[in-house]
């Protein structure tokens, strides 16, 4: 039973990074160096919906991790689309992005009651800080990569601190449906479990799911 759960767990974390990786590349389909003006904030929030869930599959830091892996592959086959470096702003930062989303999460989910993670304002607390402390985390990113944030134009103030208020009114909603979503996941995986053929589902749906991401990926790069 362990060795199946296990399966099923990574399976999601699978998915779960292959749509985000998916989403990434289509809200910054025009994207070739900075982000466009809110769209980050908007990113912050979609991360954060798939971390949570994540979360609420595995319990664990290792989910979370692993996830932000398989997004930030994701953004380095969006390089190769491109036609990008690796060291660009609009690869390597936003990979940098997705770390600090990761660890800002893990952060508030670890200090907040267990009761409070199971009610809809919990939720909202943790998608909110973890939003906040995510945007303003962002600007050390020279520190990682050598690339600056992206600034508001006329101004010296990053992006990510700009359009902080967003960010964390989306990240308000985007965290309790990623707990939720995560729910779901592991209701569906005792109905899947139940099936005769669940090994093969196991490991032919992630992987159906992530050709298809990667599909739709390359045909919004290459259209």
């Amino acid at each position: 039973m362990p060795q199946k759960n296990s399966a099923f767990k990574l399976g999601t974390i699978v998915i779960f990074g292959s749509v985000w990786g998916l989403a990434e590349a289509a809200l910054g389909m025009s994207l070739k160096s900075c982000a466009q003006l809110a769209s980050g904030s908007i990113m912050t929030g979609v991360a954060l919906f798939f971390i949570a869930a994540t979360w609420t599959r595995t319990r664990d830091i290792l989910g979370p991790a692993l996830l932000v892996l398989v997004a930030s592959l994701f953004k380095l086959f969006d390089a190769l689309l491109l036609g990008l470096p690796v060291k660009n702003g609009a690869v390597a930062n936003p990979i940098f992005a997705f770390a600090m989303e990761g660890l800002a999460f893990l952060v508030f989910i670890a200090f907040v009651k267990e009761s409070s993670k199971q009610k809809a304002a919990g939720q909202a607390f943790i998608g909110a800080s973890s939003a906040l402390l995510a945007v303003n985390l962002f600007p050390l990113v020279k520190f990682a990569t050598g690339i600056p944030a992206c600034v508001f134009p006329g101004s010296t103030t990053p992006l990510s601190l700009y359009y902080a208020p967003l960010a964390v009114a989306v990240s308000l909603v985007t965290v309790p449906l990623g707990f939720w979503a995560g729910a779901w996941t592991e209701t569906l995986e005792h109905t899947v479990s139940a099936a005769r053929k669940a090994a093969a589902l196991r490991i032919l749906v992630p992987s159906l799911a992530t050709a298809l991401c990667l599909v739709i990926q390359a045909l919004i790069r290459l259209a």
